[in-house]
């Protein structure tokens, strides 16, 4: 069974960082897309930024600068450093991988395989 784990949450106050990270097992990423969502209590889960086969990658305009997304393929690892963290960057965070090889966007990486997620709180 597919395993996706991601470590790297927890409390920080408004300018601090923190880097999440995703790792996969029993499934090779090396060839799909990637991606990082976020969940704030009361609100709809929404893409973060999401990393393609080759490298490239997208943002929501609310973290671009500030968030960088990274995989590891020897490492079978996804990552998301982040950087001047704001209070409304609170959510629960989960990683998706695609299922097949093929570029990808959010709706794609929605029917992907997920993790449990972790949690980030900002505090002002």
């Amino acid at each position: 069974q597919v395993q996706l784990v991601e470590s790297g949450g927890g409390s920080v106050q408004a300018g601090g960082s923190l880097r999440l990270s995703c790792a996969v097992s029993r499934y090779t990423v090396r060839y799909v897309c990637m991606g990082w969502f976020r969940q704030a209590p009361g609100k709809e889960r929404e893409g973060v930024a999401r990393i393609e086969n080759d490298g490239t990658a997208s943002y929501v305009d609310s973290v671009k600068g500030r968030f960088t997304i990274s995989r590891d393929n020897g490492k079978n690892t996804l990552y998301l450093q982040m950087n001047s963290l704001k209070p409304e960057d609170t959510a629960m965070y989960f990683c998706a991988a695609d299922r097949f090889s093929r570029r990808c966007n959010w709706q794609l990486l929605r029917g992907g395989y997920w993790g449990q997620g972790t949690q980030v709180t900002v505090s002002s």
